[in-house]
């Protein structure tokens, strides 16, 4: 989905040596809210974790989510994984980027059906509400990559800004830079009244912008450069990055939301470190069925927990709902309905590949919430039998999983960016 109020900006190629020079310099340093900085992050993200998360990530276990598919945009009758494979590519024509390949052999469900009952359950942080539906059924995420779909202009500016709106705790008077209706302060009155709100509900607007950052990166970086009944080339497209993310082309805020994607980084990153207890448990598994590769996926698994545990400079969730009780306890429910609103907003995404992943990282972004959240929960797991204080399904350990490696895609994918952007000027 597009980066609103992106539709008012003309890109410059006159511009360009000059942004390299700002956009590698002005994304850099300290976070606000945070004791890390953007150099560190890049470093442990693109050379340690990045590598192993993608190789989790190509298993089984983590390439099946469950979703809501509408029968009129599926993309085609293909009945068995290896042919959608092979033909995937052919059925996204122009008009149809957006459509999912919902195509899994009948073993296949059936296996993902029979993993299911190796979950734990609990009350959601975040829970995608049609997963329960008749018509819900696991697709695919390797054979729908998320990507440019072409889905932009007023109908993905209505879902951000409805999401903005509804959600982020702002009064409707206080208008968002580039956003319809701001007046001609550049954002003054939006960042004095985003200063003074207490640290949870900063956190929530930051995250959301994170979190709508990675998503158009992702988009900038798979764009379809090419679509000939010969061959369809994806690749980075420097001018759509541009237009979300310099500095210059966006008033300033292409900084700012590419420094709320290195927050969302830092939340997701601490949930993954404070999860680790709940995996580290013998009885858990990566279930699929096969037991040598389940057993090398955990040892994956854990690996990578240590390795984000082992961060030097974690965000400090205590500075979260760290006042009186009751008013704490009230500002949960209202991220816990936040999120579950957002999942909402989603389903209205017309573009039904945008929907699948978008619902997807939503779902992932709340369930590290709901670990942040559950501390003194995980802490209390027994080594061994049932984790009764804490649980996790396993759409939320994919999801959760899944949404973090499209953050940690994102920051490898800004230092592609800048590679290239320095090597224009």
């Amino acid at each position: 989905m597009e980066q609103e109020g992106t539709s008012e900006i003309k890109t410059n190629p006159a511009k360009w040596s000059d942004t390299a020079t700002s956009l590698s310099l002005e994304v850099t340093g300290y976070l606000d809210d945070c004791t890390c900085d953007v150099e560190t992050i890049d470093a442990f993200n693109n050379y340690k974790l990045f590598p192993r998360l993608n190789e989790l990530l190509q298993s089984d276990y983590f390439r099946y989510y469950k979703d809501e598919v509408p029968d009129g945009i599926r993309a085609g009758s293909y009945k068995y994984s290896e042919e959608a494979n092979n033909l995937a590519e052919q059925c996204e024509e122009a008009k149809r980027l957006g459509a999912v390949d919902d195509s899994l052999s009948k073993e296949t469900r059936q296996a993902v059906l029979q993993w299911a009952q190796h979950d734990d359950s609990s009350d959601s942080f975040c829970e995608a509400d049609d997963i329960h539906s008749p018509d819900a059924e696991y697709v695919d995420l390797l054979l729908n990559p998320e990507r440019y779909t072409g889905y932009k202009g007023p109908d993905a500016w209505k879902i951000w800004n409805s999401i903005y709106e509804e959600n982020c705790f702002k009064p409707q008077n206080v208008k968002r830079p580039l956003a319809s209706g701001r007046g001609d302060d550049g954002g003054h009155t939006f960042y004095k009244w985003l200063k003074g709100v207490c640290v949870e509900k900063r956190a929530f607007y930051r995250l959301i912008s994170g979190l709508h950052a990675s998503i158009n990166i992702h988009l900038s970086a798979r764009y379809l450069l090419q679509d000939s009944w010969s061959e369809k080339k994806w690749g980075p497209n420097v001018t759509e990055f541009q237009q979300r993310f310099d500095e210059v082309l966006t008033s300033g805020e292409g900084p700012r939301r590419l420094k709320n994607l290195y927050f969302l980084y830092l939340i997701e990153l601490r949930a993954l470190s404070k999860v680790l207890p709940f995996f580290e448990r013998p009885t858990f598994q990566l279930y699929t069925g096969n037991q040598s590769q389940d057993a090398e996926m955990k040892q994956l698994l854990l690996e990578i927990l240590h390795l984000a545990k082992s961060f030097p400079l974690h965000f400090d969730e205590n500075s979260f709902f760290a006042g009186n009780k009751e008013e704490a306890a009230k500002l949960k429910e209202e991220f816990r309905l936040h999120f579950k609103n957002i999942s909402k907003i989603m389903d209205c995404v017309g573009c039904f590949k945008c929907r699948l992943w978008g619902k997807l990282q939503t779902q992932g972004l709340g369930t590290a919430l709901k670990i942040l959240f559950s501390e003194n929960l995980i802490e209390k797991i027994p080594e061994s039998g049932p984790s009764y204080g804490f649980q996790l399904t396993r759409q939320e350990i994919v999801a959760l999983f899944n949404a973090f490696g499209r953050v940690s895609t994102s920051v490898k994918e800004l230092e592609n960016f800048r590679n290239i952007l320095q090597n224009m000027r």
